[in-house]
């Protein structure tokens, strides 16, 4: 057994500093000493799934982040570790706990989760090991791990069982500050604008040199390359509604750059769980946009439920301190123009729905993609990663 300090001190040795994920019992000593030490981030996540997207957002910015979750949440995270993670090459350290390890018995909900999560594990290309249970063992294990990140640029493993670390108690709750009620507008109306004219203006607000721009899968993505393809922007794809997740970690590792996180309304209603993480821990320095028009365009433009939504007040009750939505295009330049502080900034513009014809798809690859952004931002080779 392990103390947690053994491992976390290791870690952060390696600049290892973010640790983002849901809760599992195993994972206690680790949550509370990370919560309680001043010079590490604990970013607690409604979903596993968007834990592995903000640590995507640390490795865009060059960093290293930790990302923990229960074996029985590993399926949260299958979009995003097979179509993020593995696609443009932006790996983390996962710990994963094995709960239902074969021959120990546990809650029925993990019986079947026991057994086959190596596989899972195998099969989404995840090369795992058994977490270090003796202090000797840590060090080759983070250097296996290091390695196996740097030559591939894809998430390491470490499958965590019952009693690895000792208990590590936490003084208070550990939560964070809550930020309150945002300031709120939510205008009815019209759609009077393209995606096409809305992206335009985002580029024109937000010129290559301080801003990133990260655009949502699907059509947002290709209009936004289609118009002009900067090193400063990033083209998802696949990983529905990770966008704003990724945007997220990348502005908190680099608060030198204002991050513009695009997503459509069904990529935002897909994670809906991220307004509550972004409203709580998003800065200053986030711009999070969704351009809704109420379809699913890229797929034949079935209509989503937006129209029973109210995005704006949705990210105010979540703790965005100013959060905007209208039909009127107007509202991208006041939403750039506000100056805000302790929390992003959120604008939802309706949108005509359609899209232009002989739309090209990239024809650069994500992974020179994610290289290219991150020459732009002064990511000096892979960063701690490599």
């Amino acid at each position: 057994m392990i103390t947690a300090a053994d491992f976390v001190e290791a870690a952060r040795a390696h600049g290892f500093k973010s640790w983002a994920g849901v809760p599992c019992s195993f994972l206690k000593p680790f949550i509370n000493y990370v919560i309680q030490d001043d010079g590490l981030r604990y970013y607690s996540c409604a979903n596993e799934g968007d834990a592995v997207a903000l640590s995507a957002g640390v490795a865009l910015s060059g960093g290293l982040a930790v990302s923990m979750m229960q074996n029985s949440g590993l399926g949260n995270a299958v979009s995003p570790l097979t179509s993020l993670t593995w696609t443009f090459r932006l790996p983390q350290l996962l710990i994963v706990t094995w709960r239902a390890q074969p021959g120990l018995h546990d809650e029925p909900q993990h019986q079947l989760m026991g057994p086959i999560t190596p596989k899972m594990l195998e099969a989404m290309e995840i090369p795992w090991e058994v977490f270090p249970e003796t202090q000797d063992a840590i060090e080759p294990a983070l250097k296996r791990a290091l390695h196996h990140m740097a030559t591939t640029g894809r998430p390491y493993c470490l499958l965590m069982q019952k009693g690895t670390v000792e208990a590590y108690s936490l003084k208070g709750s550990g939560a964070p500050a809550a930020r309150g009620l945002g300031q709120c507008r939510s205008q009815d109306g019209t759609a009077i604008t393209t995606r096409t004219e809305a992206l335009r203006r985002i580029q024109q607000l937000t010129l290559p040199g301080r801003h990133v721009v990260l655009a949502s899968t699907g059509y947002t993505g290709r209009e936004l390359y289609a118009l002009q393809d900067r090193e400063n922007q990033l083209y998802m794809v696949g990983s529905m509604g990770c966008i704003s997740a990724i945007g997220l970690g990348l502005a908190l590792a680099r608060p030198d750059l204002t991050v513009t996180a695009i997503d459509g309304d069904g990529s935002a209603l897909m994670r809906m769980s991220l307004f509550a993480t972004l409203g709580t821990y998003g800065p200053a320095n986030l711009v999070h946009v969704v351009l809704d028009n109420g379809r699913h365009d890229s797929t034949g433009g079935q209509a989503t439920v937006s129209a029973s939504v109210s995005f704006a007040r949705i990210a105010a009750a979540c703790g965005y301190p100013l959060a905007l939505e209208s039909a009127d295009p107007a509202v991208l330049d006041e939403i750039y123009g506000a100056k805000v502080s302790g929390g992003p900034r959120f604008v939802r513009l309706k949108t005509l729905p359609g899209a232009p014809q002989d739309l090209p798809r990239p024809s650069i690859t994500p992974e020179e993609v994610k290289a290219r952004l991150m020459a732009h931002i002064g990511v000096a080779n892979g960063g701690l990663w490599q």
